[in-house]
């Protein structure tokens, strides 16, 4: 691993090691991916560390090349303390609206993990209601925060998989590619075909 890279992950446990030298030996991070697309669930992924997590590459999963990420994905599966995943599919989107199924997902990914955290690192600016433990928001902690990080890859890839999935089923709307992002691909096939059950009826741009 290049100096350049081993300190920059050094610097992504700054909140982590501020924890561990508050005595909580577990600190979790969660993220999510797919609050924007017009199709497909929102997924959430938690990832629990106990210790640095020097993976090489490891960052914000918006800034891995995508041949990558399966690869620390896996390596956040084998080296981390504890991991889960939280899924909220369209209908709950559609029954309670993309923030709360966003956080729905997030609860859920914490509760796949049997070790209790002593402290969770949420990406973004809102702490996650109804979680029975401490947590801190951190705006961009995908880029701060290595336990964030982790999780952001584990939620990209695991949601990948299951638009790549989904496209098999119903190709005429470009999954694989868009992964149900309102690219000009994906809005000309709605255009054309209507919407599937994949899609969020209640987003404007799919209403349209």
């Amino acid at each position: 691993m290049e100096q350049e890279d081993l300190e920059r992950l050094y610097q992504m446990h700054v909140y982590e090691q501020q924890l561990w030298g508050e005595n909580i030996q577990l600190v979790a991070g969660i993220d999510e991916a797919g609050r924007g697309p017009l199709a497909g669930p929102v997924v959430a992924a938690a990832v629990v560390l106990r210790e640095e997590l020097l993976l090489p590459g490891l960052n914000d999963s918006k800034c891995v090349p995508a041949r990558l990420r399966p690869v620390l994905a896996e390596e956040i599966k084998t080296t981390a303390a504890g991991w889960g995943i939280g899924i909220a599919p369209v209908g709950y989107i559609e029954r309670c609206n993309i923030l709360q199924a966003t956080f729905s997902a997030m609860r859920f990914a914490l509760k796949q993990i049997k070790l209790q955290p002593g402290h969770v690192l949420v990406d973004g600016n809102m702490e996650v209601p109804d979680l029975l433990v401490a947590q801190s928001a951190i705006i961009k902690g995908d880029k701060k925060s290595a336990a964030i990080a982790a999780a952001s890859i584990l939620a990209k890839t695991t949601r990948d998989a299951i638009m790549n999935y989904y496209s098999r089923l119903y190709p005429n709307y470009g999954f694989a590619r868009n992964k149900g992002y309102a690219t000009p691909e994906h809005l000309a096939a709605l255009k054309k075909y209507g919407p599937c059950f994949l899609h969020r009826s209640t987003f404007r741009r799919v209403k349209k």
